[in-house]
């Protein structure tokens, strides 16, 4: 019984050691962000791009975005406050109503959602 409850100690130390890790792990873990501080334009153009990025591998977005650049980045008011918002145009789409996709992030550069409504 005494090994039994040692090895259930070793393996739990083990378990709670490494969780943290493979909990922190993924493709945008370095678009994810603590703190008040605000993020420069150029690191949410990036973030965006790897959220866009992820979309199309998701199948959420239709091939034609995939060499789709960013054409324009500001800060906006939002419903919680200020908040980025980055638009992307593609005219190659061919539903009109989704000719223009946004992407919204907090002032730190998380991000919030993505749509076709700019809402």
């Amino acid at each position: 019984m005494k090994k039994f409850i040692t090895l259930a100690s070793f393996v739990t130390t083990l378990v709670c050691a490494t969780a943290p890790i493979a909990a922190m792990a993924g493709a945008d873990s370095s678009c994810h962000f603590h703190g008040n501080k605000p993020a420069a334009e150029s690191v949410v153009l990036d973030c965006a791009d790897k959220r866009k990025t992820a979309l199309l591998s998701n199948g959420k977005l239709a091939p034609t975005w995939q060499g789709v650049k960013h054409d324009k980045a500001e800060l906006i008011d939002g419903k919680n406050g200020k908040e980025w918002k980055i638009t992307y145009k593609n005219s190659e789409s061919k539903d009109k109503d989704q000719q223009t996709l946004f992407m919204f992030f907090t002032p730190s550069g998380n991000f919030v959602a993505a749509n076709f409504t700019g809402k």
